[in-house]
């Protein structure tokens, strides 16, 4: 029997949309496809605007999820089309995993009931059309990931934990997974077979980084960290940066866009005005490298080997420098392990909804720190056969 899902993922980086085709048939999930659709300056805008309040935000909301889900649908498509060459239909997809686009994540911001006189739990909120989404594939999809684990007292977050131990433990070794997307998350995995996997955000990924560069340079990011490279650190400013309280939390802990943001970094750079824009860029590099490297000692330091994947894989002086910070450790891309570092998350959003249709659940709570396992998303279905 086929076992074929597609997974969707578009980040807090908001470069785009990445899908793939992942066969779960063997011992281990496969990648047979993968395609990505980049997001156009005007959407990327309109979505880092979603992040905060705004004039008429439910309106341009509403809209900005139709758009995405008709940028998953030109990337689920043209999965299909190229599955069609391999002799794969898409009546063999069993689902598609949807993420959607977060833009809000505030998972310990309470409100009070004012029917029982309790407090509710927090909330996130993934800007997503599925319904839509099923309607222009033709294919069943599987959404909506994080409310129940929030519903469970959880935070809804991270989720690709879970995913990491299902594919990437070993016996034998301790591994650490490191995502590095607009927001860096940290899953650690003991040895295989062995209890006692955490996972949590670290804090800022390439967000800062990438607001800065793009701001004084035009580029959409520090390609390489080649910019990042030709300046120097800023001792004070690191120092500042680091002792945002959100660094000195114990996990269960997320975050996001919500606090990481080009309002925080401005505030921080007050009285650093007469630096060079390279050295405020070397810092913020020095930033996320810190804060994961500082958080991987601390909580796990026994690991053997550190996996990295996200766009931050790709930055030659931030790998350096979280190498340099973690001597005895071997930091290397999750290519080394068969999985191309940009198709991890959307193959997280495949598992998921794996893991949805065979009713098992995708959290583990002693990450996100729900009150127990749970089945995670909602099932939008695919019009139905005309007969």
């Amino acid at each position: 029997m086929s076992d074929f899902y597609i997974g969707l993922m578009s980040g807090t980086s908001l470069d785009g949309a990445d899908g793939v085709l992942v066969d779960f048939s063997a011992s281990a999930p496969r990648v047979l496809l993968a395609e990505s659709a980049s997001f156009s300056p005007a959407f990327k805008a309109e979505l880092l605007a979603l992040n905060t309040s705004g004039a008429d935000e439910l309106h341009r909301a509403a809209l900005a999820a139709n758009q995405l889900a008709t940028t998953y649908a030109r990337v689920v498509n043209a999965l299909v089309e190229k599955a069609n060459s391999l002799g794969i239909s898409a009546a063999q997809i069993q689902a598609i995993g949807a993420h959607g686009q977060t833009v809000r994540h505030r998972p310990q911001e309470f409100a009070e009931d004012v029917l029982s006189g309790g407090a509710s739990a927090g909330y996130t909120l993934q800007l997503n059309n599925p319904a839509l989404l099923a309607e222009l594939t033709g294919i069943d999809v599987v959404a909506d990931f994080r409310t129940s684990d929030l519903a469970a007292g959880g935070q809804g977050a991270p989720l690709v934990p879970a995913f990491h131990k299902a594919v990437f433990a070993q016996p034998g070794v301790a591994l650490a997974v490191l995502n590095i997307g607009g927001i860096s998350n940290l899953t650690l995995l003991p040895p295989k077979g062995q209890d006692g996997t955490e996972g949590f955000d670290c804090g800022p990924g390439n967000a800062l980084m990438d607001f800065w560069c793009f701001k004084h340079t035009g580029q959409a990011y520090d390609s390489d960290g080649a910019w990042a490279a030709t300046g120097k650190t800023i001792p004070d400013l690191l120092a500042r940066l680091m002792a945002a309280p959100y660094f000195e939390k114990t996990p269960p802990k997320s975050t996001g866009r919500d606090l990481f943001n080009p309002s925080w970094l401005t505030n921080q750079l007050q009285g650093f005005e007469q630096h060079a824009p390279q050295d405020v860029q070397a810092t913020l590099t020095a930033l996320t490298a810190r804060a994961c490297a500082r958080d991987l000692v601390q909580h796990a330091p026994q690991t053997n080997e550190l996996l990295v994947c996200g766009g931050g894989a790709f930055n030659t002086e931030l790998m350096r420098q979280l190498a340099e910070a973690l001597p005895g450790v071997g930091v290397a891309s999750t290519a080394s392990k068969g999985l191309p570092p940009l198709q991890v998350e959307a193959a997280a959003f495949a598992w998921l909804a794996r893991a949805w249709h065979r009713n098992e659940p995708g959290n583990l709570p002693a990450v996100t720190g729900a009150t127990g396992l749970r089945v995670l998303g909602a099932l939008y279905r695919a019009p139905l056969k005309q007969p």
